[in-house]
């Protein structure tokens, strides 16, 4: 026995590694093991795929008018015997009997002219991606009559289409402020912390200047300044650049105090010893390692200037029709009896929330993967 001990060879079980992982393939496994930052990646993605393919997913034209606030069409997998039948709806229908409060017609289903649902039915026509011609729809009724699964608004408007379509404003107002906010923000960050001295005290000075202006009355006033006759895109820029204008200085303070740090580190240093220009030194060496920090700040920074438009837009001061955001549908709320009459016209709310959760949760999800600590 002490010999077949003595004989016995152990073979040397290789712990488990990840090899030469890259800096990204290394961010991803992290980020893998945030179940709150992978939730919020796949809320991002169903957004972006629902913004792109607003059209498809949307059951009726979002300018095609009907009842106004017809309630929501419910989605029904009984017939009135209570018997199992395919998924169907009701068309909504004015009554006769009045409401007590609001005196208006009793609006309710028709149970006598049920519509069969189904999915890829034929709908309105629209460009696929602007380009493909078809009238192909995600879900809807299967001879092609107007469902409103969110009912409708003052102008008996689908709310459901005109939230997917809406998307696309809002969504790409946060985008292209946030984009212009993150290049301005980082450049001038990087360039007045590396350089220094007297160009780093004014160029702070003036940043400064923009973070102590407030503003929601600067917002409100600049806005106003545009004529109401003005074209909707006119308007829209101009909305776009005033957001910018206000939204840099912040980007801009958290790069600089990156890059001082950054800019005493020896790799820095050895690159000036060997002569290496201004410009290679902070975009080749030092951008590359302030990028975590812009990753993280752009998410958290997408859902606040979704907020802000939603703000302005429940206002009037973001967007003018016939464009279609979630701000500019909430001004439908704007009383107490329309929201208790009609509380589905509150709908865009659930996808704001949903938006700014998601950009929220990727971002602290993002913010712990990109942590070398």
């Amino acid at each position: 026995m002490k010999a077949d001990v003595e004989n016995t060879i152990i073979v040397p079980v290789a712990a488990p590694h990840h090899g030469n992982e890259t800096y990204r393939a290394l961010v991803w496994r992290r980020l893998k093991r945030s179940w709150t930052g992978m939730i919020g990646l796949i809320l991002v993605c169903l957004l972006m795929i629902m913004t792109i393919f607003a059209e498809f997913f949307s059951p009726v034209d979002p300018k095609l008018t009907g009842v106004g606030f017809a309630p929501p069409q419910t989605i029904s997998i009984t017939d009135q015997e209570g018997n199992l039948v395919w998924p169907r709806t009701y068309q909504v229908g004015e009554g006769t009997e009045l409401d007590p409060i609001t005196f208006q017609p009793i609006i309710g289903p028709d149970y006598a002219n049920p519509k069969d649902l189904g999915f890829f039915v034929k709908g309105f026509s629209y460009r696929l991606l602007g380009l493909i011609p078809t009238d192909r729809h995600f879900f809807g009724a299967v001879d092609g009559t107007p469902v409103n699964f969110l009912g409708t608004d003052k102008f008996g408007r689908d709310v459901l289409s005109r939230i997917f379509y809406g998307s696309r404003v809002s969504l790409m107002i946060a985008l292209t402020v946030v984009f212009i906010v993150t290049v301005v923000g980082t450049t001038i960050g990087m360039v007045s912390g590396y350089f220094g001295g007297r160009f780093d005290n004014w160029m702070q000075r003036f940043v400064e200047l923009v973070l102590a202006f407030p503003q929601l009355p600067l917002y409100l006033a600049l806005t106003s300044l545009i004529p109401v006759t003005a074209p909707t895109n006119v308007f829209l820029a101009f909305v776009i650049v005033v957001m910018s204008a206000l939204g840099w200085a912040q980007m801009s303070r958290e790069v600089r105090g990156k890059t001082l740090a950054l800019a005493r580190i020896d790799y820095v240093r050895a690159a000036m010893a060997i002569g290496a220009t201004d410009r290679r030194i902070i975009f080749q060496h030092i951008f590359p390692n302030v990028m975590s920090h812009v990753i993280v700040s752009v998410t958290l920074a997408i859902p606040s200037v979704v907020l802000l438009e939603s703000f302005l837009g429940f206002l009037g001061f973001a967007v003018k029709p016939p464009l279609i955001s979630w701000g500019l549908m909430l001004q439908d709320t704007s009383t107490y009896s329309v929201i208790g009459s009609y509380p589905w016209i509150l709908s865009p709310v659930a996808f704001v929330l949903v938006t700014v959760f998601a950009f929220n949760a990727l971002g602290d999800g993002l913010r712990d993967a990109v942590d070398p600590y």
